[in-house]
């Protein structure tokens, strides 16, 4: 497995890295991308604060350990820019947190988002066919997700991806231990959404197709 969007204690996560590191691990993923929550205010802070750490756990943990941002709550008009700056601080991968039902985020983050050309645009709640197009049309990942109330909208999500060819992708959205799921709940999860099984592996390999490019920058 592989989880592209986990929380630590430099947002609001519950773990420090090391151990959201050796808990992915034991719960069976070979791989995590470390998203701590950002805006203008703490984004130099935290890719420099992991960027020195990662290297060292990643040596001795055999898995690989992506370091990015999840861009969060920052206003429409500002998105854009924040994603290449986040690219310009050494990102390997930038997410943005989308319209989901149970926050309120402002109308036009998930345009925004897709538009700025995010590698994974969040929880996208109630996202329109039109966003759904531009983002099959830029390559951004639209993500079906197993954390409780973001996953309301995973139906829709996954119905108008499938419709119009936007690509999938499986997260966790970790904040505590209990969020790193198994295989068989990923599995239901995916296929609660409306997916068939064939949908199902697709989805997890679009995960590995995204680590490789990642690892390739």
């Amino acid at each position: 497995m592989i989880d592209l969007h986990t929380h630590t204690v430099f947002s609001d996560g519950e773990l420090i890295p090391a151990e959201l590191i050796q808990r992915a691990k034991t719960a069976g993923y070979k791989a995590v991308a470390i998203t701590d929550h950002v805006d203008h205010t703490n984004i130099e802070h935290i890719l420099k604060n992991l960027q020195n750490g990662i290297k060292d756990l990643c040596m001795v943990s055999s898995m690989d350990v992506i370091v990015g941002v999840e861009i969060t709550h920052v206003p429409p008009p500002l998105i854009s820019d924040l994603i290449k700056k986040a690219r310009n601080l050494g990102a390997q991968l930038v997410v943005v947190h989308g319209e989901t039902i149970v926050e309120p985020v402002e109308k036009g983050t998930n345009l925004a988002a897709i538009q700025g050309r995010c590698d994974i645009l969040a929880h996208p709640g109630l996202i329109t066919e039109e966003e759904v197009k531009l983002a099959a049309e830029l390559g951004v990942y639209l993500e079906i997700t197993t954390r409780s109330g973001h996953s309301l909208t995973n139906g829709h999500v996954a119905k108008l991806s499938k419709k119009y060819g936007a690509k999938l992708i499986i997260n966790n959205d970790a904040h505590s231990p209990e969020d790193l799921i198994f295989v068989e709940k990923r599995k239901l999860i995916a296929m609660g959404a409306g997916l068939t099984y064939e949908d199902y592996i697709e989805v997890e390999n679009n995960s590995k197709l995204l680590l490789n490019n990642i690892l390739k920058r």
